[in-house]
């Protein structure tokens, strides 16, 4: 199936064909018509495989098909953190670039009387995180009474963020009559119950199980003791010649740390979490993507929003607390059909932690020993008291918890998957 048999204009077919790409991917094939027909969706897909476009694109045309006589926004997108929010705003611009319509980012962390200044000239599209969005609304500096399209980006992050409140306040100043579309990459009993408070009848799309990881992505697990994790983190980065890695933590102070001591390894790194400033965060993922530095260490803030051209490589460092957060940590790496490899540290204390994903994903993710690395913790089935841990369950499956033991020389980078379409690339 090519781009121009989804029913889109030219101007947006050129705009395609203009980022290279030719083909669209499942979710974008079984999600433009839907959203082209004014059906309200709920759509499931893997992080990487071109969620975005499925909504950007449909949007793009049905506003272009039916010109504003008033300056309000008409299309409304709400996502959970500032990254996210700035990637859709860079794609809206890319595939709208022959068409005459006014978007615009709105988040906290920046200056709010430039996003004042805009919104006063008149914008079609706002794409927003929530509590920056209740600031305009508090200062009646936007408004929502001529909607026309809601669109949900990645709502489950916006739940485990603490956000209801804040979408149930800006839901409430919409017009009734309108689209609403929800995407995410995994659902839960909340999305679910969202969905049935917010949308009207909708279509339901799915690409692939819920939860589940992409294809092209290498699993790998190695056992270690949580004090040795930095060491052979710096030695796998080094020994393997890594030279672009994402790396999760636990906690912003912990990120920090991390990066401080891998620089003092030799390995350029920066942190960025929820306390940098924007101008912070923009500089240490621009600094990332040009190669200036070799390792970018975050927190799950931004596993959501950062879309990095072929990243190889994510670590897990610290084991997320939520199972579905393993999802989209390593869904930044093999995107759009690319290989990627995932490798998770595990400390005896976060052996329950990994179970429960594994238990999610219901996939075979190898458990191994690094020469010189062996651990000597003792081997946890419940999981560390330090933060909160909310699980939302998942499926049975089984993995390889035999913890096979070999040289990390011999097993970094090796059984990695082939994805279908390898070459081809895919909106984004």
């Amino acid at each position: 199936m090519q781009f121009d048999s989804l029913g889109l204009k030219p101007e947006l077919l050129r705009a395609v064909g203009e980022q290279g790409y030719t083909q669209p991917t499942p979710v974008q094939q079984k999600a433009i018509p839907v959203v082209l027909e004014g059906h309200d969706l709920m759509a499931s897909a893997q992080t990487g495989t071109g969620k975005t476009a499925a909504f950007t694109l449909p949007l793009l045309q049905k506003l272009s098909e039916r010109r504003a006589g008033h300056p309000r926004p008409r299309a409304l997108i709400l996502t959970p953190t500032r990254e996210l929010a700035a990637q859709v705003h860079e794609n809206l611009r890319a595939y709208g670039r022959h068409l005459n319509l006014k978007s615009l980012e709105i988040f906290g962390g920046v200056n709010i009387n430039p996003q004042i200044t805009k919104l006063k000239r008149g914008i079609d599209v706002v794409i927003a995180t929530p509590g920056r969005l209740i600031d305009h609304m508090e200062r009646g500096t936007v408004r929502l009474d001529a909607i026309e399209t809601l669109i949900l980006d990645e709502a489950d992050r916006m739940l485990d963020m603490g956000f209801r409140p804040a979408i149930e306040r800006i839901v409430k100043a919409l017009p009734k009559q309108r689209q609403t579309l929800l995407f995410s990459a995994t659902f839960s009993k909340e999305i679910t119950e969202m969905a049935s408070r917010y949308l009207n009848d909708p279509m339901r799309v799915e690409t692939a199980p819920p939860n589940s990881t992409v294809e092209a992505i290498a699993q790998q697990a190695v056992r270690v003791d949580q004090k040795k994790k930095r060491s052979l983190l710096s030695w796998m980065i080094g020994s393997n010649d890594w030279r672009q890695v994402l790396v999760f933590t636990r906690t912003k102070h912990g990120a920090n740390r991390l990066a401080k001591q891998l620089e003092t390894d030799g390995l350029p790194a920066a942190a960025i979490h929820g306390n940098k400033s924007q101008g912070a965060r923009t500089r240490a993922l621009g600094d990332f993507k040009k190669n200036r530095i070799r390792v970018l260490v975050a927190t799950d803030i931004a596993a959501r929003g950062l879309d990095i051209d072929q990243l190889p490589h994510v670590v897990n460092y610290d084991i997320p607390n939520v199972p579905e957060d393993y999802v989209h940590r390593i869904g930044r790496t093999g995107r759009a059909g690319r290989d990627g490899l995932a490798v998770s540290l595990v400390s005896g204390a976060e052996h329950g932690l990994f179970e429960d994903i594994r238990k999610l994903v219901k996939v075979e993710i190898p458990t191994e020993t690094m020469d010189g690395y062996e651990p000597t913790e003792p081997v946890s089935k419940g999981s560390p008291k330090s933060p909160a841990r909310r699980s939302r369950g998942g499926g049975g499956g089984r993995g390889n918890r035999n913890g096979q033991k070999v040289s990390a020389q011999n097993r970094s980078g090796r059984g990695r998957q082939r994805g279908r379409g390898q070459g081809q690339r895919r909106a984004a």
